[in-house]
């Protein structure tokens, strides 16, 4: 993937930012979203200048993920692969889970993935083909109590998924899912109780690393004949 453009949806993210740096590390120019945390997208792009370039984008907006689409056709004219990494839980029980919260997770996590495709699909084309990998989660295929807005966002992007690739491998575009594991970034702090089970549940007794997933995400972006699968990277049994 040296000097090929990927673009990754939740950059600033803590495996969003780990996307990131990987990527540019290994070569590639890579243009990332962010929403709130300007600082870390400042950051980022100081961190790798020339390679790794931030644009703020709302992806549950349609027009915003079109305004991204053309940020990266301005910047670059091309594109290699798009990550969708963006996503937010609002967990709650069921019974106790507004209908706000219920379609903000819903908006973000499903409907932002649809937006960026479809925005960015054209470009796709024109490059001559080249990879989405769309980050799910194992709430998605397990489900899990107090996530049931997100565990059905990230089973639903799963669904999306599989449809994709069976739609766009006419134009060499392969498509697929990776479950990264409970982590130690991002959203996972947050809830601690649930940290501490899936260390629990894990096979090794520990969380997973960003950097793991992230290189599991980077070597299939090396791959030309894998499209319309769920790539699961967990140390637990799924």
């Amino acid at each position: 993937m040296a000097e090929k453009v990927v673009f990754v949806t939740g950059g600033t993210g803590g495996f969003g930012a780990a996307l990131v740096h990987l990527l540019a590390g290994n070569g590639s120019k890579v243009g990332f979203s962010w929403l709130k945390n300007k600082k870390r997208a400042c950051a980022l792009e100081e961190a790798w200048p020339g390679r790794a370039e931030a644009v703020r984008a709302d992806v549950s907006d349609f027009e915003n993920a079109r305004a991204m689409a053309k940020f990266i056709s301005d910047k670059w004219g091309r594109l290699d692969a798009l990550i969708n990494c963006a996503g937010i839980t609002r967990d709650g029980l069921l019974v106790k889970t507004s209908v706000s919260d219920w379609q903000e997770v819903m908006d973000v996590n499903l409907k932002g993935v649809f937006n960026t495709i479809r925005a960015c699909l054209p470009l796709l084309i024109d490059s001559g083909g080249g990879h989405i990998i769309n980050i799910s989660s194992y709430s998605g295929v397990k489900g899990k109590k107090g996530q049931a807005a997100y565990s059905a966002s990230k089973a639903a992007l799963i669904g999306l998924t599989v449809g994709a690739a069976a739609e766009l491998g006419q134009y060499g575009i392969r498509v697929n899912a990776v479950l990264p594991g409970y982590l130690p970034t991002g959203m996972g702090p947050a809830a601690g109780e649930a940290m501490e089970k899936a260390k629990q549940a894990s096979m090794l007794g520990v969380l997973s690393f960003p950097e793991d997933a992230a290189r599991i995400v980077a070597g299939l972006l090396e791959t030309s004949s894998i499209t319309g699968q769920v790539f699961p990277v967990e140390s637990r049994v799924i």
